[in-house]
């Protein structure tokens, strides 16, 4: 079950561009608080603590300060480097209600394939997955002991945390273990152009 980190936030009354860009220089980030039909609200946040919540992998956040309300941390904007928070969008929720969200994969253990001189391929990294609010899993741990060269593992062999579920299709492969030619050979497909799809991130100069 995700842990509740508590995040203090502020009510932000500073708009436009260069205004944003200013308050982002004193180390806080513009944000937005919504759902549960309420007024959506203009909030500031540190963006070290927002930093290390996310580093954390924590999905769910007790609000503190300018808000009481437990949220999702619904998305995030980074810049071009991927080093730096633009925005935050936190959704209002309860204990009672399901809600959608994506956690990483964490690959546990040491393939069989490896010991004949196999590597592991991941190729899907975050799995999306709807649960109760507070019943939220921080990842979604794939075993991959077993796993021995030539052989994958899919979505239907997924060990989901009681109460959650996924829409991913049964026959989608999460991991491989391949010979090292064979990722070579992967890699080659990525550079002549077969890349496989990305989520873009939003232009670091959209207005907040």
């Amino acid at each position: 079950m995700a842990q509740l980190e508590v995040l203090e936030v502020k009510v932000r009354d500073t708009f436009g561009k260069r205004r944003v860009r200013r308050l982002r220089a004193t180390g806080m980030v513009p944000a937005n608080l919504y759902g549960h039909k309420q007024e959506t609200v203009n909030l500031m946040i540190d963006e070290a603590a927002m930093k290390m919540i996310l580093r954390r992998g924590h999905q769910i956040v007790k609000l503190t300060g300018a808000s009481s309300d437990e949220a999702l941390i619904k998305e995030v904007q980074w810049n071009v480097w991927g080093n730096e928070i633009l925005h935050v969008d936190f959704t209002r929720i309860n204990a009672n209600e399901t809600v959608k969200a994506t956690v990483p994969v964490v690959l546990k253990g040491d393939a069989a394939g490896l010991r004949e001189g196999g590597v592991i391929e991941t190729l899907i990294h975050e799995v999306e997955v709807e649960c109760s609010a507070f019943n939220m899993p921080e990842n979604i741990v794939i075993s991959v002991t077993n796993l021995g060269l030539g052989q994958q593992i899919t979505a239907a062999d997924l060990k989901l945390p009681e109460g959650v579920t996924t829409d991913l299709a049964a026959d989608t492969v999460m991991v491989v273990c391949v010979t090292k030619q064979e990722e070579v050979d992967m890699t080659s497909a990525v550079v002549d152009g077969a890349e496989p799809e990305v989520i873009a991130r939003k232009k670091a100069d959209e207005e907040v």
